[in-house]
């Protein structure tokens, strides 16, 4: 497989697209006014105490406070990479009461963005990373990443990290690209995330809380430090500051990459260069299609995405049972490729065809699971249950690019649907009865929309007539553009007050 990093760096914001055989994968950007926050260590002060649901609030200087669990004062110790697995249900934790009390300062590291009305989480176990380890001060636990396979290799990669590291001296994750490691570059690096801890104590001894102690790697350098490595066979960025920057890194750490770093110089926009922009484009549809032409349908709820696979107009040649395992293999494939393009994470619900034989459900699952395995952020997938219905969680870390480049529509209000025409009039001839009624407005007029407009002109031309007879009011109706599809106005004569609140319902 073809692995690729395009960085498009000429411009306001900073976006970085992997790809893979050509095609997207996985999206990031950076903007100044948007700067991420994962990874940042911040001086917090307790605000609240909860023992009820065991966390605190801290206050680390956002706009809102941030959430810390119990479990977030735990320390680490799985063989992982340098994110914490699992959600920790079962263990048990020191009360959050016994460790923490309201106005204490604290040191914390943020390691969810804040997401729609929730603010950022953070933990109190404090880990540096680099480009071969994670440096965990507050720990004694040497970690291998578990992407790292060889058994011998994980012994040799432990036995080394405790000879170097010595007693009661922070502990340490070696991360997959620290596969093969020697010493040297082992206590090179070691040395320089001490040397950052170090800094760090002094900066948070002299700060008052809330305040910003340790700020992570920019994106570039970030995906430089975390994704750059030898299974990536290119590099390209159109912005020769910035990889230059790249390449005075790699010089130091890994000079066997250089030659892999590419300057664009072409006038045509990278990205369109690359296919990118188009891809992009369509991350923001629910309707994906799938090479055998059925298609999937990508719907972000509260609570959980749903993804539905449909056969479309595939319609195979004689087996249907044929048609529909292909049709489920090319969504099961695409389905992994668009939860890391979009980077959706939480619950998921995988609505596949009915599928009769559990080995094809086996095979489905099989191959959802080789594709996931692919991601690198932490998922795990259930069973295909016997009405086709797949289980599956994804690591949220920070908003999804449908959260993070989108906003709620000003009309629907984010539903995606709005009243049809017939349902306005109807609201309308109920407004404008209220209005006879009351004897208070013998002369109306309707604003509404131009397709309301054209609605009662070709479909109820005797609709105004009718009306007027049986209300007894002079009625007249506008076309505005400027209103809203599903909305309307009553405006009262001779000084076209608004009376709609008066007379309109729901």
């Amino acid at each position: 497989m073809r692995r690729e990093i395009v960085i498009n760096a000429a411009g306001h914001e900073t976006r970085v697209a992997i790809l893979e055989d050509g095609k997207l994968v996985e999206f990031m950007h950076e903007r100044a006014e948007q700067e991420r926050m994962v990874g940042d260590l911040y001086l917090g002060k307790v605000e609240a105490v909860l023992p009820g649901i065991q966390a605190a609030f801290v206050d680390i200087g956002s706009e809102k406070s941030a959430f810390l669990h119990a479990s977030d004062l735990r320390e680490r110790d799985e063989d992982d990479d340098e994110e914490e697995s699992g959600n920790g249900r079962g263990r048990r934790y020191p009360a959050i009461q016994d460790v923490v009390s309201r106005g204490q300062e604290i040191l914390v590291q943020v390691t969810k963005e804040p997401i729609g009305t929730k603010g950022s989480r953070v933990t109190s176990q404090v880990s540096l990373p680099g480009r071969f380890l994670v440096y965990i001060p507050h720990s004694s636990h040497v970690g291998v990443s578990r992407k790292i396979e060889d058994r011998d290799e994980r012994a040799r990669l432990k036995k080394l990290g405790r000879e170097i590291l010595g007693e009661g001296n922070g502990g340490i994750i070696i991360r997959t690209v620290g596969e093969e490691l020697t010493r040297e570059a082992f206590e090179q690096e070691l040395k320089s995330l001490r040397k950052s801890w170090d800094k760090v104590q002094r900066r948070a001894r002299s700060m008052k809380a809330p305040a910003l102690v340790y700020q992570e790697a920019k994106l570039t350098s970030g995906i430089i430090r975390d994704l750059f490595t030898e299974k990536v066979d290119l590099l390209t960025v159109d912005a020769p500051e910035v990889a230059q920057e790249v390449r005075s890194y790699l010089g130091q750490v890994s000079p066997e990459l250089l030659d892999r770093v590419k300057v664009y110089r072409d006038s045509k926009p990278i990205f369109d260069a690359f296919g990118v922009e188009d891809e992009l484009r369509r991350a923001f549809q629910r309707k994906v299609e799938l090479p055998s032409g059925g298609h999937i349908v990508i719907d972000p709820t509260e609570a959980l995405v749903a993804i539905d696979v449909n056969t479309g107009r595939y319609t195979g040649k004689k087996d249907p049972a044929e048609t529909i395992l292909r049709t489920n293999m090319d969504a099961a494939r695409e389905i992994a490729r668009q939860l890391r393009l979009r980077d959706i994470g939480g619950i998921i619900v995988c609505d596949f065809i009915d599928m009769d034989e559990q080995e094809y459900r086996d095979r489905v699952l099989h191959e959802m699971k080789t594709h996931v395995g692919r991601d690198r952020a932490r998922s795990k997938v259930f069973g295909i249950s016997e009405l086709g219905l797949l289980q599956m969680s994804r690591q949220r870390v920070r908003p999804s690019l449908y959260q993070a480049m989108t906003q709620p529509c000003p009309v629907c209000g984010g539903t995606g649907r709005v009243l049809s025409p017939e349902t306005v009039v109807r609201r309308i001839e109920r407004a404008v009865r209220r209005a006879g009624t009351s004897g208070e407005s013998r002369d109306l007029t309707v604003r509404v929309h131009p397709e309301v407009a054209l609605y009662l002109l070709e479909e109820e031309p005797a609709f105004l007539h009718q009306l007027r007879e049986e209300a007894g009011i002079a009625l007249d109706i506008r076309d505005d553009p400027l209103m809203r599809v599903d909305e309307f106005r009553l405006l009262a004569s001779p000084a076209d007050q608004d009376v709609t609140s008066r007379y309109a319902v729901a």
